[in-house]
């Protein structure tokens, strides 16, 4: 029976004695002459990666302590080259008065269906790790580790150069001397301590870019998108026309090469390269099927990030197209801005100029990233430069800046179901602020966003106690409140987004930056508090204006205080005409100015109430701002006076003169104002 059962078993058997040597074994063991090592060690028979863990496990089935079955090890064989996996159930035998005779183990080659699930957890591995990013680096830097070192011992994947910046993919085959980009590797610590050792970098540093050598395996697998199975040897003939790799192979050991390329709908995106080095099993059919079901995965992806990177990078574009294309020097206020566009394509920032000398600073964000968020963004600065232009106060500018959102997300949501924009809401957040430089105050409103840091020239916080107001496209109603705080010369205000708040660590760091060099050069110091942003603000985005404040120079301004008298006309006509005179202005200004005057002043007397002011005002942008103020609250209308009419054309006169003109009206009545474009040089005296 015992014969029958070692020369017909399907599993291979062994006997041992109580020292753990060979009494007996069958040919499915082996299969060599057993007799030869009979009375020997199982140790020195049976080639184990960890022999004392084994013999340790076999002792204690000696004990007593039990069979064990199914106890997965190991090995080699002597006739099969490469690591092989074994079942190992191991029985005490006994003898007749219960003394331990040896040991019967019973031995199946589960090689194959280990390999399986190999695969199988590897393919999973790739599964769960691709694919969650929308960045190409991120997304082939979980693939190779996934693959790395369960599968292959060296992985290196290369991307076409274009495609990393969202171009579209080329069509098969791949154009000679495409330029490929390595946008990761991974190696094995066996490979990794061979580099160490060697100071080397196989096939050079991820970022490297590379054209594919011709007649190699790598460009025959983007010319015809069928995966490669390479054997290594020094002999192998292709390796003459590619010094790189053959080095690359030569110092990391490599002996078995699979090339997969990176495809979607016909078109290449990349290539992927698998090695196995040393002692490594070499790679066989099944492990080409992996690696095109592996790479299939990355590629979809890749792809999906590509297509990301693309809108991204247009998205950006018209962000950059919809933001403020040069820096505007205004009358009292110096400015210096820092955006962080990130993944937020919809922070924005803005400084206008105001008539009186008055700057408008405004900063926001639409919620989101991509194309529609940075159109959203547009229109809303749009509407906002729009509503300045009236001399709407902050709160005035945000009424109507709602209502306006508002509209645009009834649009959105007209859009058939299933359409994208249909189904993104919109959320937006602004703060608002007019600094006036002859009162030194500025007034702030708010939607949803932080309110504005202020820092004195002294280095002191003063505090801005702005009310929120709801943010734009939300439902809530609520009215904006402002809120306005005097300012001395020289202050600080920075208007931000919520990531630098003064309650997050990149706020503090701005707070303090701004209290301790409250005098140094704004620019300087907007680049100094970037420098310090933490990664996650700078990869979000961000938007922070910074803005000094200043007065306007008394030899650049002249206010009188006028009698309501039918007189005055002609006294602020002479007061006008010396101080225009004083300034240089050439006679064609000051005639034109005189006449402005005239008519503004002759409107304020009377239709107007005390008291009259009249201001006029030279800027460093060669304009003349000429502004009556007076106590009514009516605004006059510009209309076109007919042949018989006596009178009606002042304000029609006064349009055709200056560039600009407008009503502001404040708390003490209300202001008519002009502005006239000066001639190139007109100033300088």
């Amino acid at each position: 029976m015992l014969d029958a059962l070692f020369t017909q078993s399907a599993v291979g058997l062994v006997v041992l004695d109580p020292q753990l040597r060979l009494v007996r074994a069958n040919s499915l063991v082996e299969g060599v002459e057993i007799r030869a090592y009979t009375g020997r060690r199982f140790r020195e028979v049976f080639r184990l990666d960890d022999p004392d863990a084994s013999e340790q496990l076999l002792k204690r089935v000696l004990a007593g302590e039990g069979p064990v079955r199914d106890h997965l090890v190991r090995g080699r064989l002597r006739r099969v080259p490469g690591d092989r996996d074994f079942l190992v159930s191991a029985y005490r035998l006994d003898g007749p008065g219960g003394a331990p005779l040896g040991l019967l183990a019973a031995v199946v080659d589960v090689t194959e269906r280990e390999r399986a699930r190999g695969r199988e957890a590897t393919l999973a591995a790739v599964r769960d790790a691709v694919g969650g990013s929308l960045d190409v680096a991120t997304t082939c830097r979980a693939f190779v580790d996934a693959l790395v070192p369960g599968f292959a011992d060296l992985a290196v994947i290369e991307v076409v150069d274009e495609v990393l910046r969202g171009a579209d993919p080329p069509v098969r085959p791949l154009p000679p001397d495409t330029p490929l980009r390595r946008a990761a590797s991974g190696r094995c610590d066996t490979v990794r301590a061979e580099e160490q050792e060697q100071g080397g970098d196989r096939g050079g540093p991820v970022g490297g870019t590379r054209r594919l050598p011709p007649r190699t395996p790598y460009a025959l697998a983007v010319g015809d998108l069928r995966p490669r199975l390479v054997p290594l040897t020094p002999e192998t003939p292709w390796l003459d026309a590619d010094p790189g790799g053959a080095r690359v192979i030569a110092e990391s050991g490599a002996h078995s090469l699979i090339v997969v390329p990176l495809t979607l709908r016909g078109a290449v995106l990349g290539l992927v390269s698998l090695y196995r080095c040393g002692a490594a099993e070499a790679f066989d059919e099944d492990d080409v099927s992996l690696a095109d079901s592996a790479a299939t995965r990355a590629a979809l992806a890749i792809d999906n990030a590509r297509r990301f990177e693309r809108e991204h990078v247009i998205a950006s574009t018209v962000q950059r197209r919809l933001l403020p294309q040069t820096d505007r020097a205004q009358a009292a206020v110096e400015t210096a801005h820092v955006l962080l566009p990130g993944r937020d394509s919809g922070c924005w920032f803005d400084t206008i100029a105001l008539s009186g000398a008055r700057t408008a600073l405004v900063v926001g964000g639409v919620a989101g990233q991509g194309l529609q968020t940075a159109i959203a963004m547009g229109q809303l600065r749009t509407v906002i430069q729009a509503l300045a232009a009236l001399d709407l106060e902050p709160e005035e500018v945000f009424a109507r800046l709602r209502a306006t959102a508002a509209r645009l997300a009834e649009e959105r949501a007209a859009l058939p179901v299933g359409d994208a924009l249909q189904s993104e809401p919109l959320t937006a957040s602004c703060v608002y602020g007019v600094y006036d430089p002859f009162s030194r105050t500025c007034t702030v409103a708010r939607a949803g966003h932080p309110a504005p840091l202020v820092v004195g020239p002294d280095g002191t916080a003063l505090p801005l106690d702005v009310p929120e107001g709801p943010s734009l496209f939300s439902d809530d109603t609520a009215p904006f409140a402002p809120g306005t705080v005097t300012l001395d010369e020289g202050s600080i205000l920075a208007f931000c987004t919520a990531e630098l708040l003064p309650d997050e660590p990149a706020g503090r760091r701005i707070t303090h930056l701004l209290a301790e060099q409250p005098g140094r050069d704004l620019q300087h110091l907007s680049d100094e508090i970037v420098y310090g942003l933490p990664d996650h603000v700078r990869s979000a985005g961000a938007a922070l204006l910074l803005a000094r404040t200043g007065t306007v120079s008394e030899h650049l301004v002249a206010t009188w205080d006028l009698a309501q008298d039918p007189t005055t006309p002609a006294t602020a006509r002479v007061l006008a005409r010396d101080r225009l005179h004083g300034w240089g202005l050439d006679e064609d200004t000051v005639d034109a100015t005189e006449l402005i005057v005239s008519e503004l002043v002759t409107n304020a007397v009377r239709y107007g109430t005390p008291p009259l002011r009249l201001r006029l005002l030279l800027d460093r942008d060669a304009t003349l701002t000429c502004e009556v103020h007076d106590g009514s609250t009516a605004s006059p209308h510009l209309r076109h006076a007919r042949t018989v009419d006596e009178g009606g054309r002042g304000l029609f006169i006064v349009s055709m003169l200056a560039a600009h003109w407008g009503t502001r009206h404040g708390p003490g009545g209300k202001v008519l104002w002009t502005e006239q474009e000066l001639a190139d040089g007109e100033t300088r005296g």
